[in-house]
């Protein structure tokens, strides 16, 4: 397939520096350098995420209403702050 890239100059002198090293045109190095990177990234394995959990015990405050609880509380601190002028 043909197709235009924009390299990033980074890129282009790490292109440039492998052509040196190896004695390959841009068109191996690139297609090497592709294959290399989305292989790795395909062989790449993510171990499934696993949360600790802990118990707490019994809750101390009523957790149905624990939007309302935080709401209140943002409040009082939201208030006392108007109180202190800051």
């Amino acid at each position: 397939m043909r197709t235009t890239v924009t390299l990033d100059p980074d890129v282009q002198a790490l292109l440039q520096k492998a052509m040196r090293e190896r004695d390959a045109s841009f068109k191996q190095v690139l297609n090497d350098g592709l294959r290399a990177g989305l292989a790795a990234r395909r062989a790449k394995t993510v171990a499934p995420f696993s949360q600790q959990v802990f118990s707490m015990g019994t809750p101390l405050v009523e957790l149905t209403k624990a939007t309302a609880l935080a709401a209140e509380l943002e409040d009082q601190v939201l208030a006392a702050r108007l109180r202190e002028g800051r």
